[in-house]
């Protein structure tokens, strides 16, 4: 339990007495995430003592609720979704200071009475409180809601001192590279740069953020970290679910908006930056954001850099599924991609020749979300024979998976928990509740920065001008004893004249990078295969 080795006069109170004052006010608080997720840590952070000793949680929303009714909205979401049972002793520090507030979030006059509320906590306790703005809303209410923050004053609450007002917005950050700078446009105009958050929970794993460590600080790494000894990079962010009850949003961002201008994108960044002056937030995003100028534009077209699939009807784990296009909420015309696979190039002197390969995808053969760093092979010696290749080398980097518990585990055995939501062990310090504390203390949390959207490496918002292939769920279609489909499925996709694969001798180890199966079983990779063969360039192992 969190208060159990404390000494009896500091049960209870916070850890962090750093932090000030704050008011957490949730705009779209009758959302799904705010039930799933933010309502949820909010709670831990308290179960743990990590919040202001004077904190209050705030619904906003369009939907009119008592606030003894959001109180029990509230209690509902922690027994569902929390990692851990409520404590009614720890919920009666909270649901006091919970409140709601109803209002549109394009009406002045809502915002004057979320700004009266906030004095009104103000006069309660005595104190200046640190107003922290979560916006968990449609992407559509971005702006009315920034611009009414603005004109309400609730936006210049305290500006340039420690407490002032902070705004957190959530993923997708516009829907393509204008409506991204329109956005960025209208939060200049009413915020100043240190007090957006623009979150990627991605960032908060322990695992991206040792990549730091492990890339500069490592003195065997570091000098092998370039273009003389790193053959390929491929970075795999998959899902065993389909869209599920999310079809509604899917349709709209698909895989490219969803996974891969984010958290694919900033996994890149961190795997390929230069070192930064510093470990300062501002510094770490000059360097990335050097990198992402640095990644040269997409060939589009067959026998190009960009891969994208559906996933049609088949067997999951020995159960039926439905394709996407049978899924709720879904056209059935639609062309929305639920997998994608890039190559990207990066123009600088570490990477220059270096390949790297992005994918992911959902309904694929398991979760996982990992780095893979592949090593040149050394010359042929006497260890190696001509028809059993040396294998190369790589360097994995698995982010854990937040539905398992305990350490990782062995790549080649299943974890039968990797499916459960209450599997999760009370050590794991959840993403979201990390990022929440950082910003209530007013630290520069890991995150996006405005000019991280001024050069895009690719524009997902023309989808006309691809092919979407359907691939059926079926971890069979690919692999040792089919390998005339997976040379049918590179033809069909790529339009390469040669199947967009090398003959068995040549590459044993072919991924199944757009049919999303992983064998276990699959021969293993010959990373000297031509560089022009996309998906060859993917690795099918663990």
């Amino acid at each position: 339990m969190a208060d159990s080795p404390r000494h009896p006069f500091l049960q209870g109170l916070s850890k962090h007495r750093g932090a000030p004052p704050t008011v957490v006010v949730i705009f779209g608080a009758s959302g799904d995430l705010t039930a799933r997720k933010l309502i949820p840590a909010v709670y831990n952070l308290s179960y743990d003592n990590l919040l202001p000793a004077d904190f209050f949680l705030v619904g906003f929303g369009r939907k009119p609720i008592p606030d003894d009714e959001f109180r029990a909205l509230a209690s509902d979401a922690v027994k569902e979704f929390s990692r851990r049972e409520l404590n009614p002793d720890i919920w009666s520090r909270l649901a006091p200071n919970t409140s709601y507030v109803a209002g549109g979030y394009d009406e002045k006059p809502a915002f004057d009475r979320l700004a009266a509320h906030l004095a009104d906590i103000e006069k309660k306790i005595g104190r200046e409180v640190q107003p922290l703005f979560y916006i968990s809303t449609p992407p559509s209410v971005f702006a009315p809601i920034l611009r009414n923050l603005g004109a309400s004053g609730l936006a210049a609450k305290y500006r340039g001192q420690p407490h002032q007002a902070k705004v957190i917005i959530e993923k997708p950050f516009g829907r393509d590279l204008t409506s991204a700078q329109q956005l960025n446009v209208t939060i200049r105009s009413v915020l100043e740069e240190s007090q957006v958050y623009r979150i990627d929970h991605y960032l908060g794993k322990e695992t991206v953020q040792d990549l730091l460590v492990q890339r500069f600080a490592n003195s065997i790494f570091e000098p092998l970290w370039n273009r003389n000894f790193i053959e390929s990079v491929q970075i795999t962010v998959a899902e065993e679910v389909g869209v599920g009850t999310r079809g509604g949003y899917y349709e709209q961002s698909g895989c490219l908006r969803d996974m891969i201008q984010n958290h694919t994108m900033q996994l890149l960044a961190l795997t390929a930056m230069e070192p930064p002056v510093s470990l300062d937030p501002e510094a770490i995003r000059d360097e990335k954001v050097k990198l992402l100028k640095a990644i040269q534009p997409l060939a589009l077209g067959p026998g190009g850099d960009v891969a994208r699939a559906q996933y049609a009807a088949g067997m999951t784990g020995g159960k039926a599924v439905p394709g996407y296009l049978q899924e709720e909420g879904i056209n059935p015309q639609s062309a929305t991609e639920t997998y994608a696979a890039l190559r990207l190039s990066i123009n600088n002197w570490r990477w220059q020749g270096v390949p790297f390969y992005l994918r992911s995808g959902k309904r694929l053969a398991r979760r996982v979300s990992e780095i893979a760093i592949n090593f040149k092979c050394p010359p042929r010696h006497a260890f190696c024979r001509a028809e059993r290749p040396l294998r190369p080398r790589r360097q994995h980097a698995r982010l854990p998976d937040p539905a398992r518990r305990g350490p990782e585990p062995d790549p080649q055995h299943e974890d039968p928990r990797a499916g459960d939501p209450h599997a999760a062990g009370e050590d794991e310090f959840p993403l979201r509740d990390d990022l929440r504390l950082q910003h209530a203390r007013g630290l520069r949390a890991p995150g996006a920065r405005r000019d991280d959207w001024r050069r895009h490496a690719f524009h997902p918002g023309r989808r006309d001008r691809g092919v979407v292939e359907t691939v059926h769920a079926h971890p069979r279609l690919v692999g040792r004893r089919r390998p005339h489909r997976h040379r049918q499925l590179c033809r069909r996709i790529l339009g390469a004249a040669d199947g967009g694969c090398a003959r068995r001798q040549e590459q044993p180890r072919l991924a199944a990078a757009v049919a999303g199966a992983r064998r276990r079983e699959a021969p293993r990779t010959n990373l000297q295969a031509p560089k022009q063969d996309f998906i060859a360039g993917f690795s099918a192992g663990g």
